[in-house]
């Protein structure tokens, strides 16, 4: 986990189900050394958690808080979320669904 008080704190509150991440940086070279065009580059599908929605309802009104907090550090699915750009820094807007783990 990451110690969330060095963490940007931007003015964004994710709603419902959403986290908002600050993406890893992705990698420019290859396990053998070889550095890639930034075409060739895949966005990293790994970050940590700075922002949690309060959880969704259940049609029968029952709240299920989103199982995380602000510094941890998660795994989603490579194409999940939406980018966003606050403060100079980039974060991507995902759902709690989109999450595969905790590092």
């Amino acid at each position: 986990m990451t110690d969330a008080r060095k963490l940007p704190k931007p003015k964004f509150r994710p709603l419902r189900d959403r986290i908002l991440i600050i993406q890893d940086d992705a990698e420019e070279k290859s396990a053998g050394g070889i550095i890639m065009p930034h075409a060739s580059v895949k966005p990293p599908s790994q970050g940590t958690v700075i922002a949690v929605g309060s959880g969704q309802h259940t049609e029968s009104g029952v709240l299920i808080p989103v199982d995380l907090k602000r510094g941890d550090r998660v795994v989603y699915g490579a194409h999940a979320g939406h980018a966003i750009k606050m403060d100079d820094v980039d974060y991507v807007v995902i759902t709690s669904n989109d999450v595969l783990g905790v590092i």
